[in-house]
């Protein structure tokens, strides 16, 4: 049975339209911020015109009138929000192989927008709005929602409340005080940058998804067209008793692999004539680049028609044949067999022949935000604790370097003239309980960029067994009334002694997908009894999927670098110590060198005061603060900033 909409006078109608077309792209890009990110730019930009688009005709005969005429109508764009909201959680409720909504008698076409051959995208905006770009994926659809409806549409808690109930939304409370969170520790320009066309899916850029294959799969199409219109009529002519179930028995063929024609080979020096200096720009090297049954065989393996391949890929990496045509990195011998490395704009793929038993693997990896550091070095041959990396092409020195031992100079890595180094030992294990004894070596390799790329640009990159290493980075101590200190490489004297006090503390995650790691110096206090300074650190490893997690030490003034750091707080799953979690606050216990038990508590350099309660009661105006207290003193801390804003807690028991 069909829904009649409310009659509505022509004038009213063409008010309405008109209205609505104001509005149009205001609620595109509200329904593409709240679709689930998983969906991807393109699908996602397609999903919020569709949806836009289906709830405007049902919208229309529903806009209040003029305020002249209804003093109680709600804002139009109020009322606007509800049913786009709604379309937009009822598409993310919907299983993924469940249909839609039957439309109408009449009506059997396509949901437009329908975009066949092209991929639309957004513009690529800079480092803020990846980085909110990633806050916002952390959140849930209420969330976002709510997010938006606060930041940029400007609604109170009380209508964004009211929208979210009248939309569907579940767990709203909850949700609204994750948005209110996420709101609180970005600073005031995050609403312009949601503005900007990295999230305007009205702005897009369109290229072709399918390009190079599409004449092959045009092809294929007509022949499927031809053996269909075949059955079709052999089906017919024998007096409707086929001899044969169509389909029973056939075999369901997986994706073709690309063919070796197919794969990109970039120019030796396109690294140096490009401002996008990443895998896009490596070239192809080996000894055995143009051995075409090597590169088929690889590509088969990708395409999951390698039956006899060992598959594997890192945390948050995508299963599946390319994504489009694979650029070619390197193909040739490597220590006890063949190695060929691919890339298809999201993911690297090692695709490996043993020499001695023949064995196949093929390991996959998510790069997709990688660039001059996180693609200098690939893992290419990994056996027992050492690794032998191909090197980016942009990569003038490399050296190795023990990261326990800050004052011993760097050794020289020997590469050969394909860009492969000889073995080099991995990071090392991960953390041991009692680091405070220390914890032997940590090697990591130390590179340095072409002057082409950037004058005496060198930074290091620790191997925990993965194909892609971890760039270590550094941010120091916040200096008297300066803007706050942005992360930077780790290769001075302060951040080689921040690491080398704090590395084998805090560990570095093994087998998550880590992509850096940054120990952020962001407190020091002078602790009680003469003990010295103590300086309160967070280092936050960053996935390539996104989630990072972070662990608090404070290290105290030691007899030499041996001493590790103490860790007081561990945190999954945050965004403390990043772009977007810059304001942190800890406390710990802590025992003095003449027995004594303090509690101690610091914040980062916004903290304006910090007040301990509990079993026992201390405040202070600054940003750190020492209080005499019982050994297992149960105490919160909680602190004052300026402009309202909240920090997060980091302290033991409390969730980041």
């Amino acid at each position: 049975m069909l829904r009649r909409l409310p009659k509505v006078s022509t004038r009213g109608l063409l008010h309405a339209e008109q209205r609505l077309a104001e509005r149009y792209a205001d609620l595109v890009r509200l329904a593409y911020l709240v679709l689930p990110p998983a969906l991807g730019r393109h699908r996602r930009v397609v999903l919020a015109h569709a949806l836009v688009q289906r709830t405007l005709p049902a919208a229309a005969s529903g806009v209040p009138a003029p305020r002249a005429a209804r003093d109680d109508a709600p804002p139009m764009s109020r009322s606007l929000y509800v049913p786009v909201l709604r379309e937009v959680l009822a598409l993310s409720r919907r299983p993924p192989l469940w249909p839609g909504r039957v439309p109408p008698p009449g009506m059997l076409l396509p949901r437009l927008p329908v975009v066949w051959g092209l991929r639309l995208l957004p513009r690529a905006g800079g480092a803020d709005e990846l980085a909110l770009g990633r806050a916002l994926s952390e959140l849930s659809a209420t969330a976002r929602a709510a997010f938006i409806l606060l930041r940029v549409e400007r609604l109170t808690e009380a209508e964004t409340r009211g929208v979210l109930e009248a939309a569907g939304f579940g767990g709203v409370e909850a949700e609204l005080r994750a948005a209110l969170d996420l709101d609180a520790v970005l600073d005031s320009g995050a609403a312009g940058v949601l503005a900007s066309e990295e999230f305007d899916p009205c702005t897009v850029r369109a290229r072709p998804s399918d390009l190079l294959r599409r004449r092959r799969r045009v092809h294929l199409a007509g022949i499927a067209v031809l053996v269909a219109l075949i059955t079709v009529v052999t089906l017919v002519v024998s007096d409707g008793v086929p001899t044969v179930r169509a389909g029973a028995g056939a075999h369901r063929a997986s994706r073709p692999a690309p063919a070796v024609d197919d794969v990109v080979r970039v120019a030796p020096g396109a690294w140096a004539a490009t401002s996008r200096v990443d895998f896009t720009a490596w070239p192809a090297r080996g000894r055995l680049v143009r051995d075409r049954a090597l590169l088929r065989r690889a590509l088969t393996a990708w395409a999951g028609d390698g039956h006899a391949t060992r598959i594997s890929r890192s945390a948050g990496t995508a299963a599946g044949p390319p994504l489009d045509a694979p650029h070619l990195l390197y193909a040739g011998p490597v220590g006890g067999g063949t190695v060929v490395l691919l890339y298809d704009g999201q993911r690297l793929a090692r695709y490996r022949e043993a020499a001695a038993s023949g064995a196949r693997s093929l390991v996959l990896a998510r790069v997709d935000d990688a660039d001059v550091t996180t693609a200098a070095a690939v893992a290419l041959d990994t056996s027992g604790e050492r690794v032998r990396y191909l090197l980016a092409p942009w990569v003038a020195a490399s050296w190795t370097r023990d990261l326990m031992r800050p004052d011993t100079p760097a050794r020289a890595l020997a590469v050969d003239d394909d860009g492969v180094t000889a073995p080099a030992p991995l990071f090392g294990p991960g953390p041991r309980p009692g680091a405070g004894a220390g914890c032997g070596s940590r090697t990591v390799l130390q590179l340095r960029s072409s002057s082409r790329i950037a004058e005496h640009h060198a930074f290091l990159l620790a191997g925990l067994g993965e194909l892609t290493a971890v760039h270590l980075t550094y941010t120091p101590l916040p200096g008297q009334g300066a803007p706050a200190r942005q992360p930077r490489e780790a290769t001075g004297p302060a951040a080689l002694l921040a690491w080398a006090r704090t590395g084998c503390a805090v560990g570095l995650p093994h087998g998550p997908g880590v992509k850096a790691v940054n120990v952020w110096d962001f407190a020091e206090q002078d602790l009680p009894d003469g003990a010295g300074p103590g300086v309160w650190t967070c280092a936050r490893a960053d996935t390539w999927r996104g989630p990072g997690e972070v662990a608090v030490a404070l290290r105290t003034a030691g007899a030499g670098t041996g001493e590790q750091a103490r860790v007081v707080a561990r945190a999954r799953a945050t965004g403390a110590c990043g772009r977007f979690g810059q304001h942190v606050v800890v406390h710990a216990n802590w025992r003095s060198p003449k027995g004594a038990w303090y509690v101690l508590a610091a914040g980062s350099r916004a903290v304006r005061g910090l007040i301990v309660t509990g079993d026992v009661t201390a405040g202070t105006d600054g940003a750190t603060l020492a209080v005499r207290a019982a050994a297992r003193a149960r105490t919160a801390v909680r602190a004052r900033l300026a402009g309202g804003l909240r920090p997060i807690d980091l302290s033991p028991g409390r969730s980041g």
